[in-house]
């Protein structure tokens, strides 16, 4: 039988809310007071009593009570003091005096009995950097004062200089293990024998994740001034999510948060034993394409060369962490991109070979918000070359096949080619002639070309808005300005995504994101676009960004 960990499962959710508040949190207090923010601890001290085969590891490296936005019972406040509410302790008398720079949460092994028959138990370790070792030690005897009141058995015991305290409480009840390790840690586990490992790890420094030849390369890749890390051993987290990865290209995943003037940026690096194989040349500068994107864009995708994209090692990237997360390779590109999903379907054409293999110069994919329809428009600009125009009449002979016709029509004294499709409509009469008919045309698509690029539309509307609104441009969008301006250079391209013009797209095809939401309501109450990018120069892993801009910034 499974044992029920309340309290200590209780803390880790509260480790994680305080991670996300607190993500929410940086910029309110970055922007009020940029002079009082102290500087990070660098990297997690606590990875000492981690083992090297723990499959994550989560860091907040400063004080969270430096990132306190409001004055007050705000937020932040509120979690602090209800995380050992349940155990009667106060945090601003018993916590908050010894609590230092770092919090870190692991999951240190996927099975600490090690026993099939009775389930998988993960053990988890907190470990809070302590200022005053005296203090903090009263704090442990208080909270096991405190339980044993509640009817729990302590239990007590030396262990390699050690003292560590649990309650012996019974199966059905929740268990809970703390000591306060030297001068520097207060640790908390779900499981005494979490402990004794930990302190194993700190006294034999093969063991522990500071000595993971994986874990060095990664936080190599650890920017100055991250204020959170998190560290992933990817193969062991598909293992404790029971997947079998049919591609494993990359080992392990660091991941930094850091501090900008206009929002947040987080950085993360895949590392792999394999040579990297860039899908295109880097870029210096924002692709062209996007000037043919206007403002209104919910979520545009840019960069060059698609004809390889299949084979790069960013496909591979993507291809493991679908399957990571969904438990299978499902795509999910084609549910944030449905509209071109849907193209794909009707005309019978596969995106890759029939329009992504003649697209080898720059190229921009962009969603606008339709207005009175829950089907956005979209729109597909590529640099011209002679596969493109060898690609644009493909597609023509492929429309033709599909039944539509090619008419040339004029937009602005621009010539446009347009996919059209002949459809009958009826409307009943009262007069004894009975049903008339009339016939419609349908727009299927449109294509024209522009300096130096084909332009691709869903619609008339969407092409006229290009055509009419020149001066209305994506790249000259101050807020795209203000996010790319985050993402180092050269890159691969950016993805840019308007939040608040895709969040009900979004939704709808992604329906889990609501419950991330409703965790991390006061990011996302104050997230106004993202953008992602891929970058770096290291042929042993795939460094990129996402960079979260938030409003008021």
């Amino acid at each position: 039988m499974n044992r029920q960990r309340s309290f200590i499962g209780f803390i880790v959710a509260g480790v994680i809310a305080l991670l996300v508040i607190a993500i929410a949190s940086f910029y309110w207090f970055f922007a009020k007071n940029p002079a009082n923010l102290i500087a990070s601890t660098g990297q997690p001290n606590a990875a000492i009593f981690v083992s090297k085969l723990s499959p994550a590891m989560v860091s907040l490296l400063t004080n969270p009570d430096r990132l306190q936005a409001l004055k007050g019972e705000g937020e932040l406040s509120k979690l602090k003091t209800s995380l050992f509410a349940k155990s009667g302790i106060d945090y601003k008398e018993d916590v908050q005096p010894w609590l230092g720079n770092e919090i870190t949460l692991a999951i240190t092994t996927l099975d600490i009995d090690r026993d099939r028959e009775n389930g998988q138990q993960p053990g988890y370790l907190l470990a809070l950097a302590t200022k005053q070792p005296e203090k903090s030690r009263e704090f442990v005897e208080l909270l096991f004062s405190k339980r044993a009141l509640g009817g729990a058995n302590l239990a007590v015991e030396q262990y390699k200089g050690v003292k560590l305290i649990s309650d012996n409480s019974q199966p059905e009840q929740d268990l809970l293990a703390g000591a306060v390790v030297g001068e520097g840690f207060v640790l908390f586990a779900n499981d005494p024998k979490v402990l004794r490992d930990a302190i194993n790890n700190v006294q034999a420094p093969d063991l522990n994740l500071t000595s993971s030849r994986e874990y060095q390369k990664a936080t190599k890749q650890f920017p100055k001034g991250g204020l959170a890390v998190a560290f992933l051993n990817l193969p062991i987290v598909a293992k404790w999510q029971g997947l079998e990865l049919p591609e494993q290209t990359y080992n392990s995943e660091i991941i930094s948060l850091a501090l900008n003037p206009k929002g947040l940026l987080a950085e993360t690096s895949f590392l792999t034993s394999s040579e990297i194989v860039s899908p295109s040349s880097p870029l210096s500068k924002p692709v062209g394409a996007l000037q043919y994107v206007p403002a209104s864009a919910g979520l545009a995708i840019s960069g060059s060369n698609l004809s390889n994209l299949g084979n790069s090692d960013l496909a591979k990237l993507w291809r493991q962490a679908t399957a990571t997360i969904y438990g299978s390779g499902e795509d999910v590109v084609s549910r944030l991109a449905k509209p071109l999903a849907d193209v794909q379907k009707s005309w019978g054409i596969n995106l890759p070979e029939d329009i992504f293999s003649w697209v080898q110069g720059e190229y921009a994919i962009a969603l606008l918000p339709a207005k009175e329809q829950t089907t956005p428009h979209w729109i597909f600009v590529v640099e011209k070359s002679e596969s493109v125009e060898k690609g644009v009449a493909r597609l023509d002979a492929i429309a033709s096949s599909n039944g539509l016709s090619i008419n040339p029509l004029t937009i602005d004294k621009q010539k446009i080619s347009a996919w059209t499709e002949l459809t009958t409509a009826t409307k009943k009469s009262d007069v004894k002639e009975g049903t008339s008919f009339s016939i419609e045309t349908k727009v299927r698509g449109l294509h024209t070309n522009l300096e130096n690029y084909e332009i691709f539309t869903s619609d008339l509307e969407t092409m006229d808005e290009i055509l009419t609104t020149k001066d209305n441009s994506l790249i000259d969008n101050p807020n795209f300005k203000d996010s790319i301006a985050a993402i180092p250079l050269p890159n691969q391209g950016y993805i840019y995504l308007d939040w608040t013009k895709s969040q009900n797209l979004l939704e709808r095809q992604v329906p889990v994101l609501k419950l991330v939401e409703v965790l991390g309501k006061p990011f996302f109450n104050n997230l106004r676009s993202l953008t992602v990018s891929s970058y770096g120069t290291d042929t042993r892993s795939l460094k990129g960004g996402v960079f979260f801009k938030l409003n008021n910034s």
